[in-house]
């Protein structure tokens, strides 16, 4: 799962989706003790989205980004950025 998509998720949601993904993991381990199957990437790709889901969740306890995800895009943030570096650049040039 992606991190927009997490982030875009409601509180509720994304406890849900934690519990699915632990389920999903607990089953994939037990399969692969068996021996039934071989998915080591699955393994880790659900081992992330679970650091991600309590990453965010956290985040939102700690109200580090808000309770609203953000709708800026992420270009306006780079044009500023060219902005300060050019306004340096003359500076030292003096």
């Amino acid at each position: 799962m992606e991190l927009d998509k997490i982030r875009n998720l409601g509180d509720n949601e994304l406890r849900v989706e934690e519990q699915k993904a632990a389920e999903q993991l607990f089953r994939l381990r037990f399969q692969m003790k068996l021996g039934q199957n071989e998915g080591v990437k699955k393994l880790r790709g659900l081992k992330k989205d679970i650091a991600r889901i309590k990453t965010i969740t956290r985040e939102r306890e700690l109200k580090l980004h808000g309770e609203a995800p953000k709708a800026e895009p992420a270009a306006p943030e780079k044009k500023a950025a060219k902005a300060k570096k050019k306004t340096t650049k003359k500076k030292e040039a003096r």
